[in-house]
């Protein structure tokens, strides 16, 4: 099952990439200017958004394999009747339907490693977003091959058939059931509790409420880093191009740098011996926000450099953060990272067109501040959860 869900996440890497790498001939194509490019690569996040969150509740109850064979097939479908002549709304509505797909099985697969690997989730959820930063770094290569023997749309086509591919497999794997926990508060400690586990021999520890301040700093972290992650992948062409007179490939580097970095930041946490937590995304938000407004200040032509850097400040925040809310919320661990992970689609929904809207009115310069705004709210967020105190930690 690693196996599938590894291959399934090169598949979401390589998605998450598709209209950075494609910037400028969408541009073209669509007549888009930065706020138009910021939108149209926000409606993969939109559609992510309400896959991810949609996911939770149906993960952790109904069985996951038809549930992983439809979110493919959707996502297969979406990519596979796009077209050359396509309008910008259309365009838009199929990125969001993609992101629906995408984003479901995301959760799916965050919630079945959760289940498996309790409270040590954060390592083997490291090594399966691996598969997103591998395929996020290979996906510019695939787009720029592609560019020479087709147009944009060839390797919209050549990510669905990998889709369609994966869903023919995901029929021949079977997942593990959804656990049946007691009934989870959602209110706060004082709330009614169903029974105990049968031979336990004790009560059951209350768990923790969702609907808490830890949930909503959690949901501010993934706001924060799935808008970074975002901007910067949508925005590296233009990046290059308007704000360092670079060539189109230069920017199409940096998307590869920055996932690059990514990988390299999640391939270190696997290398640990111990587990990261909230000072690590204390760490990680400011780190990347700092280089990232010194690059736009400096106008630093080094972007490939500057971009791997980000990422590798940021490489292990999206485990760490679903590995926390399955900790904190142990009887809903689909549903809270599902939240969570929502939350992060809201961001990269908002963040590359507030972004854009920037750069349109103060330049790429302007554009690449905000996002470093942006990174630091990983830090305030983080700050805010590490005032509140884990299940059982007193």
């Amino acid at each position: 099952m690693l196996l599938l869900g590894f291959a399934a996440f090169v598949a979401f890497g390589v998605v998450l990439v598709l209209v950075g790498a494609n910037q400028a001939a969408l541009a073209q194509a669509l007549d888009m200017d930065l706020s138009g490019s910021g939108l149209l690569g926000a409606a993969l996040a939109l559609g992510a958004g309400v896959g991810v969150t949609g996911a939770g509740p149906l993960v952790d109850r109904h069985p996951r394999r038809p549930l992983f064979v439809a979110s493919l097939l959707l996502a297969a479908a979406a990519l596979l009747t796009i077209h050359p002549g396509v309008s910008y709304a259309r365009a838009f509505a199929h990125l969001v339907v993609l992101g629906i797909g995408v984003g479901f099985y995301d959760t799916l697969l965050n919630a079945v490693v959760i289940q498996r690997s309790g409270a040590g989730a954060a390592r083997p959820l490291a090594l399966l977003h691996a598969g997103a930063t591998a395929g996020a770094v290979a996906g510019p290569v695939l787009v720029a091959g592609l560019a020479r023997v087709a147009d944009w749309t060839g390797s919209f086509h050549a990510t669905g058939w990998a889709l369609l591919g994966l869903a023919v497999w995901a029929a021949c794997v079977p997942l593990p059931a959804p656990v049946r926990h007691s009934k989870v508060s959602t209110v706060g400690p004082g709330a009614a509790e169903g029974p105990a586990p049968a031979g336990t021999g004790q009560a059951a520890a209350a768990p923790a409420p969702l609907l808490s301040v830890a949930l909503l700093a959690l949901a501010g972290v993934g706001f924060a880093y799935v808008g970074v992650e975002t901007a910067l992948t949508v925005f590296a062409v233009p990046w290059a191009t308007d704000l360092l007179a670079l060539a189109p490939g230069r920017g199409q580097a940096a998307i590869s740098a920055l996932w690059l970095g990514l990988l390299a930041g999640r391939i270190g946490m696997l290398l640990l011996r111990r587990e990261l937590g909230v000072p690590f995304l204390v760490v990680s938000g400011a780190s990347a926000g700092a280089v990232l407004l010194v690059a736009a200040v400096l106008r630093a032509p080094w972007i490939e450099a500057v971009s791997f850097a980000v990422g590798l400040a940021l490489g292990a925040v999206y485990p760490v953060m679903i590995a926390l809310a399955g900790r904190r919320f142990p009887n809903a661990s689909g549903t809270a990272a599902g939240l969570v992970a929502g939350a992060g689609a809201c961001g990269g929904f908002t963040v590359p067109w507030a972004a854009g809207v920037v750069g349109d009115g103060a330049g790429m310069a302007g554009a690449l501040v905000a996002v470093a705004a942006f990174a630091a709210l990983i830090s305030l967020s983080a700050l805010v959860l590490a005032r509140r105190p884990e299940p059982g930690v007193r």
